[in-house]
């Protein structure tokens, strides 16, 4: 993250650890570190993940919470991570392409940018967009097969309301039945829409993360020259300046502005793009052609969504997928930092 470059008007006095680029990445280190990592954050967020996905197919209007403690109730705690082996597996590969994408479409853009004589906050914000749409649409080549797989397994339980017609042993045998009835096309079933909402969402997603940051740290130069007009006021010298009155946060505070910063842009994105989500997880979740008749349509799902509950049928699952999204930006954007940290070549050139 170029934290420098979204901060133009404090750069004079908030001095950030040096960003990394793609070239001053160790690229095996990267993509090691970055799958272990990567996993362990999927591991933790993924029982919310089903408890939205389950929210969304259902007939009816139930709390996440509610939900929860049914699955674990009805079918048992390891419910919750029904389809993550599925999921974990597909994770790995789909994440390199994300990161490799992301760093090399951001490091070319920015440059690109600059040169044309685009201000460096703008072009920041620029480059984080058109990369975050590049890494998605590069990812869902791999993922969208995961999730209509992962997702079947999610939703198939002991609880009518959550039962598919079809059931499946593991993700293996789900994969095998999805193609006997539907074709390879059936595991990319919800390609379109999935590209239509995490393209968008990405790129919404890295330009808020920078425009957000940009805010963060302006609030905070802020309030430290507030801080220090008060004690100059009283006589006292400041304490949070050097004699060029230059601000050096530490670590801490500064994967804190990431953090923050990264929740404020994963909730825009969940409220954004939350119909689109419940459309897309309805059409890979049902089953394809049965006895002649195929499955529906993009507008028939919608219709279908409408007539359950109105509108506001299509923000089932919003609270699940908010938490979701806040807590995954969060967790992810301090991961990413740390492991860009962890994989630099030259670990004394970043103070």
């Amino acid at each position: 993250m170029n934290i420098r470059a979204a901060e133009e008007e404090s750069a004079q006095e908030i001095h950030i650890p040096a960003d990394i680029d793609w070239e001053m990445l160790d690229k095996s280190k990267f993509f090691f570190l970055g799958a272990a990592l990567f996993s362990g954050v999927s591991a933790t967020l993924y029982p919310v993940v089903l408890v939205k996905t389950r929210q969304q197919v259902a007939q009816a209007q139930i709390s996440g919470i509610r939900t929860a403690f049914s699955i674990v109730k009805h079918e048992g705690f390891r419910a919750l991570y029904r389809g993550f082996g599925t999921s974990l597996m597909g994770t790995i590969p789909a994440r390199a392409l994300y990161m490799a994408a992301l760093e090399v479409t951001k490091s070319n853009v920015g440059s690109a940018t600059v040169n044309f004589g685009i201000p460096e906050p703008t072009a920041s914000a620029i480059a984080n967009a058109v990369a975050g749409l590049s890494a998605a649409m590069a990812a869902q080549l791999v993922w969208t097969p995961v999730d209509v797989v992962s997702q079947r397994l999610m939703v198939q339980g002991t609880h009518p309301s959550c039962s598919s017609p079809c059931r499946y042993v593991n993700g293996i045998d789900a994969f095998r039945k999805i193609v006997k009835t539907d074709g390879p096309k059936g595991l990319y079933r919800g390609f379109g829409i999935s590209i239509l909402t995490y393209a968008p969402s990405n790129a919404v997603w890295w330009a808020s993360y920078s425009v957000a940051q940009r805010l963060v740290w302006g609030g905070i130069a802020c309030y430290f020259r507030k801080k220090d007009d008060e004690s100059n006021d009283n006589g006292n010298s400041s304490s949070s300046s050097n004699n060029n009155n230059t601000i050096r946060p530490d670590s801490k505070t500064v994967m804190a502005v990431q953090g923050v910063s990264a929740a404020m842009a994963g909730g825009v994105s969940a409220l954004i793009t939350m119909p689109l989500d419940t459309i897309k997880t309805r059409l890979q979740v049902l089953d394809g052609e049965e006895n002649g008749r195929r499955g529906p349509t993009i507008g028939q799902t919608v219709r279908n969504l409408i007539k359950e509950g109105g509108w506001l049928a299509c923000y089932r699952g919003l609270g699940p997928r908010w938490a979701s999204m806040s807590m995954s930006a969060t967790t992810m954007i301090t991961t990413y930092e740390f492991l860009k940290r962890l994989s630099a070549k030259n670990q004394e050139s970043l103070v």
